[in-house]
């Protein structure tokens, strides 16, 4: 079971690896438009700065799952999951819906 909770620690973790790189690398990108549903390449451009704050925090996200797996420590793994929850929980309910 423990290995089970593992490999889902590290595929959240890898999850947001992959949002750092949409959110501080592709954010005016045409993949990263089209994911994030952007206006237009000048909205892109305009809020880069703020995208790539966005995935700094999911770096340091997925930072804190990897700590807690290579010191093998529960209590970290349970903080940084619970982060991961409340940050998706506020995503989901202040972002616009399409």
């Amino acid at each position: 079971m423990k290995e089970l909770m593992y490999a889902l620690v590290v595929f959240v973790a890898l999850l947001h690896i992959y949002f750092l790189i949409l959110d501080m690398f592709l954010w005016t990108s045409p993949k990263g438009i089209k994911t994030f549903g952007l206006e237009s390449k000048a909205f892109a451009e305009k809020t880069k700065v703020l995208a790539a704050n966005q995935g700094l925090y999911n770096g340091f996200l997925s930072a804190g799952l990897i700590f807690g797996l290579l010191v093998e420590n529960e209590n970290t793994l349970i903080f940084f999951l619970s982060c991961v929850i409340i940050a998706g929980i506020y995503g989901a309910y202040s972002t616009k819906k399409n």
